[in-house]
């Protein structure tokens, strides 16, 4: 049973986290492409508003809400192969899921709502009554996309290193 569970969980980090890890780092660009910000100063690839540029970034976040909650298997998995292999109270699994429990604070209170007030501002930035460009006063696109890249670097960080932990368990005696 615990290849079962260690096979299940593995293929669920790969298949849940991997998508929100690439989704979650594609957004802070298709975001600055969107309020016509780009890194190297010059003008975005799109103009402000683009539709096609929207829906790009609408499926981008929906790609980090769907696949964050199929993501949820990953430590019910890893509980179940963790507890079948005996190791619940080792130190590099306790670090392991301290880490899981902030990666997963930074997708669900910072990342995803970040990406939901980017995307409203767009609409409303978009809507009947606005004009070509991004309005007045300073973009708050460009950095809104700096600190969702920010953020989405943090998570991911922190997934490498439960990546890390997991492969080699230091002062594990278990042989799985």
């Amino acid at each position: 049973m615990t290849k079962l569970f260690l096979s299940l969980h593995v293929l669920a980090a790969v298949l849940a986290i991997g998508p929100v890890a690439v989704a979650a780092s594609m957004f802070p660009a298709a975001l600055r492409r969107v309020t016509g910000e780009s890194g190297a100063g010059a003008p975005g690839d799109r103009p402000p508003g683009d539709r096609d540029a929207l829906a790009n970034l609408r499926m981008l976040h929906r790609v980090c809400r769907v696949y964050a909650a199929v993501g949820t298997a990953v430590p019910v998995l890893g509980f179940a192969t963790a507890s079948s292999l005996g190791v619940l109270g080792s130190a590099w699994l306790i670090v392991s899921i301290v880490l899981t429990t902030a990666a997963a604070a930074v997708l669900a209170l910072l990342i995803l709502p970040g990406q939901d007030a980017a995307l409203v501002a767009l609409q409303e930035q978009a809507g009947p009554d606005a004009g070509p460009g991004p309005g007045p006063g300073p973009d708050p696109g460009a950095r809104s996309a700096a600190r969702l890249a920010m953020l989405t670097g943090v998570f991911n960080l922190l997934w490498a290193t439960v990546t890390v932990l997991m492969i080699i368990r230091p002062g594990s005696t278990t042989g799985a």
